[in-house]
């Protein structure tokens, strides 16, 4: 069958995989987003479900002051013994933890602190013993991957943390993990930076502890000397076997907004390549070790079928898996019914970089496409924002504005462009309409700009108002940096408030249907 990367598109960094009874399941980073540790399930390797969030709860998941480059990092899952664990490093509190479940589908335990320094942790089993690694310093100051045992059921280390491994020789050494593969043991990383430069590299050896011996063939998958193509940043690979016995690499890539144009909208993504193993125990990825927008394979039954969702709407997502929030939610300032959103305005906008505006927000996956969105507001401003982070924001929005006589007031629709936290509006003298009229938001995606109307409807009559384009390189992760991408938030924010209590706003038939996958073909 042919199947097409990514695998799992939009903001979905970090991937991680592991088998059980049967299926597979991954969890990705999350950052400064509530709740945290997206969690999927797939019964072939390339179609993918979300079946809800690790971290569901504040206890698990402290984000109080959480920046755009905060919170959740690198996740790994792992199966062992009819249980399931997940570690992880919370960058703003907490530090290196693990949490575990023995219902992939319930809630998952308490965190489990474990005092090793450094991210990107990861477990290994074997006989007994549970190891920790991650990417950091050892108890002598040295840097590389390393490792202690710890008590599984503490978190507590029974032994010394040790460099195992100081990589191939690329830089930010990241993302360790251990395997064992027909009696030989595999140290698997990334190096390069999650950029341009990325690539994964691995090493092997003869126990748990090394010696390891790079890879002749480092990197053994990257897309960093393949200019003008589309998927780039290839890198953060995890390893799992199949029902067959084949193995295959989940890892993180970017697609460019155009083949020529060096900048990515839609965060870090899924991708998946096969893995083949020699007769000399060394293994490669990919194909001809890059990782292409089509593979073909017959390690997958032709039977199969990818199928990628193009449309998604109130209907047929879920607050909490494919709506999240950011940091720590105020969830008294959400009515969330089946057809309509309501949203209670604060004084928080999305200029906020601590505490949680009223914002709720689904990833933008593909490039080409459009968003709809019916939005009514009694007081202040709601709408619709193409969200990066705090200092990187387009705002399609509808303001009440009250007449300076008393007399009712009017609603207009106004666009924003905020860049490095300068914000300039944008409003025509078209879009000013009564209260009682019905308003449509709507944003049409494009690979590199995005475009923004609105059309207004009273008594039978329709009008439609455009407020102009905006690049959409200004949204990028090179220009806004950070680790996310584009999410497609609903918003509702008063300024004037100061604590006083404000009606909310209504959001209705919001749907965004892309039109395509890839900004361009390979």
């Amino acid at each position: 069958m042919k199947y097409t990367n990514p695998i799992i598109p939009g903001f979905y960094p970090d991937p991680s995989i592991c088998k059980a009874e049967g299926k597979y399941y991954m969890v990705c980073s999350s950052f400064q987003y509530f709740p945290g540790v997206p969690l999927f399930e797939s019964e072939d390797l390339v179609n993918w479900s979300q079946i809800g969030h690790v971290l569901t709860r504040e206890s698990q998941l402290p984000l109080a002051g959480a920046g755009h480059d905060g919170g959740i990092y690198a996740p790994t899952i792992r199966y062992h013994e009819g249980r399931f664990y997940m570690v992880t490093t919370n960058v703003t509190s907490l530090g290196n933890f693990y949490v575990w479940t023995d219902d992939i589908y319930g809630e998952w335990s308490e965190p489990i602190r474990v005092q090793q320094g450094g991210i990107d942790p990861s477990l290994y089993f074997e006989d007994g013993k549970t190891y920790f690694m991650s990417n950091g310093d050892d108890d002598k100051g040295i840097s590389g991957v390393t490792q202690c045992e710890i008590d599984i059921e503490t978190g507590a280390k029974l032994s010394p943390s040790v460099c195992i491994w100081q990589g191939a020789g690329g830089r930010y050494l990241e993302s360790p993990h251990l395997y064992k593969i027909k009696e030989q043991y595999y140290l698997m990383a990334a190096e390069g930076g999650t950029e341009y430069g990325h690539m994964v590299v691995y090493a092997k050896g003869p126990t748990v502890n090394g010696p390891f011996t790079n890879y002749p063939g480092n990197p053994v998958l990257t897309n960093r000397n393949l200019g003008g193509y589309v998927i780039q940043g290839c890198g953060h690979g995890d390893l799992v076997e199949d029902e067959r016995g084949n193995y295959w690499m989940v890892h993180l890539a970017f697609r460019q907004i155009h083949r020529w144009m060096p900048f990515h909208i839609t965060g870090r993504e899924v991708n998946l390549v096969p893995v083949t193993f020699g007769e000399d125990g060394w293994f490669s990825a990919g194909v001809g070790g890059i990782t292409p927008t089509q593979v073909e394979t017959d390690r997958i039954d032709d039977s199969v079928e990818q199928r990628l969702k193009m449309r998604d709407t109130f209907a047929d997502t879920r607050v909490g898996v494919d709506w999240c929030f950011l940091r720590k939610p105020h969830m008294e300032n959400y009515l969330i019914q089946e057809n309509a959103y309501r949203l209670y305005p604060t004084g928080l906008t999305l200029g906020e970089k601590q505490d949680s505006p009223t914002f709720i927000a689904i990833r933008q996956r593909q490039m080409e496409g459009h968003i709809r969105c019916g939005v009514s507001v009694s007081e202040g401003e709601a709408g619709v924002s193409l969200y990066m982070n705090h200092e990187h924001h387009y705002d399609l929005a509808v303001e009440r504005t009250e007449a300076a006589d008393g007399a009712e007031g009017t609603c207009r629709v106004k666009l924003r462009s905020v860049v490095g936290g300068v914000g300039v509006s944008f409003v025509t003298q078209d879009s000013n309409v009564p209260t009682d009229a019905e308003i449509t938001l709507q944003i049409e995606l494009e690979p590199t700009q995005y475009s923004f109307s609105a059309v207004f409807a009273k008594d039978g009559q329709e009008k439609k108002c455009s407020l102009g384009s905006l690049q959409t390189r200004y949204l990028s992760s090179e220009v806004a940096c950070g680790f996310t991408g584009v999410m497609v938030a609903l918003y509702a924010q008063d300024e004037t408030l100061r604590g006083r209590g404000a009606q909310p706003a209504t959001f209705t038939n919001f749907e965004i249907v892309y039109h395509s996958g890839n900004a361009i073909n390979d």
